[in-house]
């Protein structure tokens, strides 16, 4: 096969797996909506940036080192979810709370914030360094050329990134925020119920007996 067609196969598996709707969904599109549209592509960007690691983490190998040791890789996924169960605990507890939305003179802070939340939220789950490590490892040959390695990390980033864009796009929109201007508090209380529930369930996966 050739490389570019690995690339090709490699980088579309990614794109399905970033699609499939989960924390970082919730979140971008969230953030989008209730900040700006460019607070919605600062996530985005953060969420490349966690792609990017985990994708260069598994390249390393240390995805191995997780499975071999299980203490460590349990206490990450625990910290996950523990982290996306604090996110949604505030996001409800926000839920009632005025918003005024501008999308003028947005402070560089909250950009910075959005990033920020978005690359946390993007790393706090190590079961997706897995999800990449086991897509390498089907798609990936041994001897495969060293400029495949060296442009994945960075592709990975363009494909996340550019995915959540369009999810940041999308939801900042005038139709899409006039709907959650007129329900901010239930749609608040729904994506914090999802994200504590994405997190409640990552570690009951942990705990759950093999």
């Amino acid at each position: 096969m050739a490389a570019t067609t690995i690339l090709v196969s490699i980088l579309g598996a990614l794109l399905i797996g970033a699609i499939s709707p989960g924390p970082s969904f919730v979140l971008v599109s969230r953030i989008s909506i209730a900040g700006s549209r460019r607070d919605g592509l600062a996530a985005a960007l953060g969420m490349g940036l966690g792609g990017a690691f985990f994708g260069t983490l598994a390249l390393l190998g240390l995805t191995a080192l997780l499975s071999q040791v299980a203490w460590l890789y349990l206490g990450l996924k625990l910290l996950g979810g523990a982290y996306l169960v604090y996110l949604g605990i505030r996001i409800w507890r926000g839920a009632a709370a005025p918003l005024t939305v501008s999308t003028d003179n947005v402070e560089p802070t909250s950009m910075l914030r959005a990033f920020s939340v978005a690359l946390v939220t993007q790393v706090s789950n190590p079961k997706t360094a897995v999800v990449y490590a086991s897509i390498f490892a089907a798609l990936l040959p041994a001897a495969a050329p060293l400029w495949v390695i060296a442009v994945l990390p960075p592709l990975i980033f363009l494909v996340e990134a550019l995915w959540y864009a369009v999810v940041a796009v999308a939801f900042s929109a005038s139709g899409p925020r006039a709907v959650y201007l007129g329900s901010k508090t239930w749609i608040d209380r729904a994506a914090g119920a999802v994200m504590g529930a994405l997190g409640l369930r990552l570690i009951a996966e942990t705990l759950k007996p093999q």
